[in-house]
């Protein structure tokens, strides 16, 4: 057995591919980047393919500096909410809609005309949402009938790459709830609803456990990664869901703040209780569940501010003179509903504003407004949870805007929670690492592994001057999006 273990994560924007040592320790990592296209309004699409392609570019990156005889066993997360067609061979039949793909609002109501919101709310303890798999899915079978015919597989985005390098289909549990046929407290496919749809079962491979081996490394895949045939490859899951175990929050109260191109959180649950106003699904520790908050206004608004306003800006500038306003932003407040909103508002048509611009505001001061809106979303995600009793006991953060002490504590102030940021940035691979040695029998559970792993870089507690600064803020926050959510409407598709 190698001494190492590698975590490929599929992200919005790029796969990020590291290896880590037994004791979590990063050895070695790469970042490949893959464009996503947008054809018509609410479409958001990526091609499969260039994702495969990032993986070989990164793992082949990764190759160059540790020897792949010395990897032991191969872990895969991935976004949520993908729908890749793809035929036997595993080969994708068309670009896939992603997580921000909002197309398919018609057939949400085709799911009504089957059964009511509250009774698929009872399998699967979710809202019916156009950006989830399912409608994608119908969307398919209504619109793009030679795909949906010739599909021998809806696949995520994890389990893509899982078929490219065994050649076996899979499908994990914490990605299930991406389709609303998915009994969420038995972790399987409920077969009446799936016949209901007139969907076909075989489409949809049995959930299994985010550790298990689903296959080894194949020749081709080798010679393509430059990775040792017969590796054996996990499951593996959901990016939150692993960034959730990088973190450790493994017991329930334990919450991961998700600090990606996605904003939100993770909490850790012993129980499949859940609101519609929230999303639910299943962790990657056995018996445990997520529920969770999923904004589209992440780190992905402020990349959508340097792109557009100050390209010439590094993050760390942008920090700079973030910390140069003071907390409030001087009445300007940023909502980051710029590819509409998900939990707790499950508004497609929701739209980004910025609120109270005068001839006294700079640059800096609507850096600090994007910032401040991400954190505020973070918040009206974490009460709406804490209304049905969750707890919060501990929030450690994940993803790349962690790395800014001046947004992670922002978002302590804003929420008045304190947030842990464990050592390193590598939570969501070093997750798909930790089912990896699970699956290949180097730990003895997912649980014990992440919190051996887990290490405390630094703490953020809350201001409590700047917290009552910011409940003001997120008041008016409220206020301007319920004031304004009238008007963000569109002819549907």
């Amino acid at each position: 057995m190698g001494k190492y273990l590698l975590g490929i994560d599929i992200g919005t924007s790029a796969v990020k591919a590291a290896v880590f040592d037994f004791s979590g320790s990063l050895i070695a990592d790469s970042l490949e980047s893959y464009p996503t296209f947008y054809p018509q309004p609410r479409f958001a699409e990526q091609d499969p393919d260039e994702w495969w392609a990032a993986v070989c570019r990164a793992v082949k990156s990764i190759a160059q500096r540790v020897n792949p005889r010395d990897i032991s066993a191969v872990g895969i997360d991935g976004q949520g909410w993908a729908a890749v067609a793809a035929d036997s061979e595993g080969n994708p039949l068309c670009r896939t809609p992603i997580w921000t793909d909002t197309r398919s609002v018609a057939q949400c109501d085709e799911m009504r005309s089957v059964m009511s919101d509250g009774e698929w709310f009872e399998i699967c303890k979710n809202p019916i949402q156009p950006g989830y798999s399912l409608p994608k899915v119908l969307w398919y079978k209504e619109n793009a009938p030679d795909v949906f015919s010739k599909a021998a597989y809806i696949l995520q985005s994890n389990s893509f790459i899982g078929m490219r390098l065994t050649g076996n289909a899979s499908q994990d549990v914490s990605q299930g709830y991406a389709y609303h046929f998915f009994d969420m407290k038995n972790r399987r496919w409920d077969e009446s609803a799936l016949k209901a749809l007139g969907l076909p079962a075989e489409l949809f491979p049995e959930p299994v456990q985010c550790s298990k081996v689903i296959g080894s490394v194949t020749a081709q895949a080798s010679r393509e990664t430059g990775l040792c045939e017969g590796i054996p490859v996990i499951a593996g899951g959901l990016d939150a869901a692993c960034a959730a175990l990088g973190v450790g929050a493994v017991s329930p109260g334990t919450t991961q703040e998700q600090s990606g191109q996605a904003g939100g959180m993770s909490i850790c649950a012993s129980g499949c209780g859940s609101t519609p106003d929230l999303i639910m699904g299943c962790h990657t520790v056995p018996g445990m569940w997520l529920l969770q908050g999923g904004t589209t206004g992440g780190s992905g608004a402020l990349r959508w501010l340097r792109g557009n306003i100050s390209p010439e800006l590094t993050y760390a500038q942008m920090d700079e003179l973030a910390g140069e306003v003071p907390a409030g932003s001087e009445g300007l407040i940023f909502l980051p509903y710029l590819a509409g909103e998900r939990s707790p508002l499950w508004n497609p048509f929701a739209k980004g504003v910025f609120y109270g611009l005068t001839f006294a505001h700079t640059r800096a001061h609507m850096i600090r407004s994007v910032m401040e809106g991400v954190a505020f979303s973070l918040r009206h995600n974490l009460e709406t949870a804490e209304k049905t009793g969750a707890k919060v006991n501990l929030m450690r953060s994940a993803g790349g805007s962690s790395v800014s002490r001046v947004w992670t504590q922002m978002k302590a102030d804003v929420t008045g929670k304190t947030i842990e940021v464990p050592l390193g940035n590598s939570a969501t691979v070093l997750g798909a690492a930790i089912l990896a040695g699970t699956g290949a029998g180097v730990f003895e559970s997912e649980a014990k592994a992440a919190e051996s792993a887990v290490k405390a870089d630094r703490v953020h507690t809350p201001d409590e001057t700047k917290s009552e600064v910011y409940s003001a803020a997120y008041e008016k926050y409220i206020e301007i999006y319920e004031r304004l959510s009238p008007l963000m409407k569109e002819e549907r598709i």
